[in-house]
């Protein structure tokens, strides 16, 4: 994991400095009050791209390669896939090399560009964001789950259009996004879902619905995989590798309790908050129900990058005398859990052909 140590350094001094020379945004709206330097945002784009874009291992990189070098991409072959975005992006990579590398690269670049982008965007404290980003454990699952993350990036970028109401952008987006991974489409009916004030009745309704899926797991299942029998998913239904980890789920609800619990005043400080904290619930409430069926843990990706935004609001909740003490205690905590997944859960293990040459 030495790349990966060395990624995280890294990017949190470039993030920190960032957020240090960072200036005021010129009019009131919908962003963060502060713009990161542009340069040093920059930086971290390139550390995150270099390390997830030059990888050979970790989750499914190695399919991916085998499949980019083995597939003749024809029309032919595109149009029997079903998501037709990823194929296309391929075919067009492999006019201009057959070196699989070039895929991993390609999509590392657009993900993690896009979510660095709109996290500058977004972010009270940009560093906080980045850092999370990577202790939290999303920066690995990029890796993994390289399609899905890929339409999580693009419709990440729609966050504007989340926040003003504008739904038939953020449609487009969504449906653009589908075409690397169609379960994209779930947030269409979610956009309508979380425009509403946060921590209203219908907030604890949700929370509500979530307890009796978890009580009532097996009639649940039931009738999703019954309906999804047609579909991509069918294969789901067998699914047997267990629930998520509690200690994820637990390390998803720490943000959302403490925007509760700041709720006033997060709304008064950061009006748009309602929607960032709604699609953050959504995703923990996804969660809690992936304890029973690890597969829905997956779905949690799309909204796991809405806490990295709230996350960087929830230290100015705090009292002035308490929020450096809060901010070195979820750095360390972070740490502690990122060491704790990684390292010894997960055993990460960091291969790149390229980078290796360099130690």
């Amino acid at each position: 994991m030495t790349f990966l140590w060395i990624n995280l350094s890294l990017v949190f001094v470039l993030s920190f400095f960032a957020r240090y020379f960072a200036r005021p945004v010129a009019s009131a709206g919908i962003y963060a009050p502060v713009k990161p330097n542009q340069l040093l945002v920059l930086g971290v784009m390139c550390s995150l791209v270099a390390v997830s874009g030059l990888r050979i291992n970790i989750g499914d990189t190695y399919f991916y390669r085998h499949a980019y070098e083995n597939n003749e991409i024809t029309w032919s072959y595109i149009s029997s896939q079903k998501d037709i975005g990823f194929s296309i992006l391929q075919m067009l990579l492999k006019n201009l090399s057959e070196d699989p590398q070039i895929l991993i690269f390609t999509t590392a670049l657009i993900t993690n560009v896009l979510i660095v982008y709109v996290l500058s965007k977004y972010s009270r404290m940009f560093e906080l964001s980045i850092y999370v980003y990577i202790t939290g454990g999303l920066f690995l699952v990029s890796m993994n789950g390289i399609r899905q993350m890929l339409a999580a990036a693009i419709i990440f970028t729609a966050t504007r259009f989340l926040i003003n109401g504008n739904w038939l952008m953020y449609i487009f987006i969504v449906l653009l996004a589908s075409l690397f991974h169609q379960s994209a489409l779930i947030l269409i009916p979610i956009y309508f879902l979380v425009r509403y004030k946060a921590w209203s009745k219908a907030t604890y309704l949700l929370l509500a619905c979530s307890v009796i899926i978890v009580i009532g797991y097996d009639q649940f299942s039931n009738i999703l995989f019954a309906a999804m029998e047609n579909t991509q998913y069918s294969g789901y239904s067998s699914f047997q590798e267990g629930g998520a980890n509690t200690l994820r789920v637990a390390v998803n609800a720490v943000p959302l309790m403490i925007a509760f619990l700041g709720r006033h005043k997060l709304r008064e400080i950061y009006p748009s908050s309602d929607y960032i904290v709604n699609m953050v619930l959504v995703g923990f409430i996804f969660m809690v129900i992936s304890t029973q069926n690890w597969i829905f843990a997956r779905v949690s990706i799309y909204f796991t990058l809405y806490q990295l935004i709230l996350i960087s609001w929830i230290i100015v909740l705090f009292r002035t005398k308490e929020q450096r003490f809060i901010y070195y205690a979820l750095l360390i905590c972070y740490l502690a859990y990122y060491f704790y997944e990684n390292v010894i859960s997960l055993n990460t293990i960091y291969k790149s052909n390229i980078l290796n040459q360099l130690l």
